[in-house]
């Protein structure tokens, strides 16, 4: 009788553990818990010679004239189209290619700048070399400057919140395009921390990025 309540109690435990086990394993999703892309109808694979990521950081004031800006070019990605709009997506961005464009006459200075967001202070390039964004639910959008809701997952430094992003899809024969609006991202809680105490106060905690895509059909 012993051993069959012992037998009984292990297989309980596993059960849970492997119940347990599913439900981490369930995909992060976006702000509305729901993830309604598929990747049902024609793919696409992404130009990655023409689509980059457009960041923006700021100090002291959130103004032109305190701010570096430059490109992250990426690794990889692809979208699928369905009945003639986008039903899904994933990029993949190659932090290695990040680089500041304001600096961009000034060799040295642009170096150092480089280095620095790529260090351990920023982005830990070496231990996290990519950063991602997949979008979980496209929305139609009517009114405004922007046809196009994406929400989806934002991966940098191996943490992904949800993030939400108007944007501008054109789907066109042979080719995708999107386009998202500017979007200030708080790096503070991608890990993203200057741990210098004069830094306090003086980077900002948002950082604006934007993404753009060309995608080309697989012939």
């Amino acid at each position: 009788m012993r051993k069959k309540i012992f037998s009984l109690t292990i297989t309980a435990f596993f059960t849970a553990l492997v119940m347990v086990s599913c439900k981490k394993e369930k995909p992060l999703t976006s702000e509305s818990g729901e993830v309604t892309t598929t990747k049902d109808g024609n793919q696409y694979t992404l130009d990655t010679l023409n689509s980059k990521v457009e960041w923006k950081g700021y100090k002291v004031l959130k103004s032109e004239s305190t701010s570096h800006f430059g490109n992250i070019k990426f690794e990889s990605g692809d979208v699928t189209v369905k009945d003639g709009k986008l039903e899904s997506g994933k990029f993949v961005a190659d932090m290695n290619s990040l680089t500041s464009v304001d600096l961009k006459d000034d060799a040295d200075q642009l170096g150092k700048l480089n280095v620095h967001l790529k260090s351990g202070d920023f982005f830990e390039v070496e231990k996290f070399p990519t950063a991602s964004y997949e979008i979980t639910k496209i929305s139609p959008m009517a009114e405004g400057d922007y046809n196009t809701l994406l929400d989806g997952n934002l991966t940098i430094k191996g943490i992904t919140k949800p993030v939400q992003f108007k944007a501008n899809v054109a789907v066109k024969e042979g080719d995708v395009t999107i386009a998202t609006e500017p979007k200030d991202i708080n790096r503070d809680e991608f890990g993203v921390k200057f741990q210098a105490p004069a830094a306090n106060g003086v980077i900002k905690d948002e950082v604006t990025l934007q993404i753009l895509v060309k995608a080309l059909e697989k012939k």
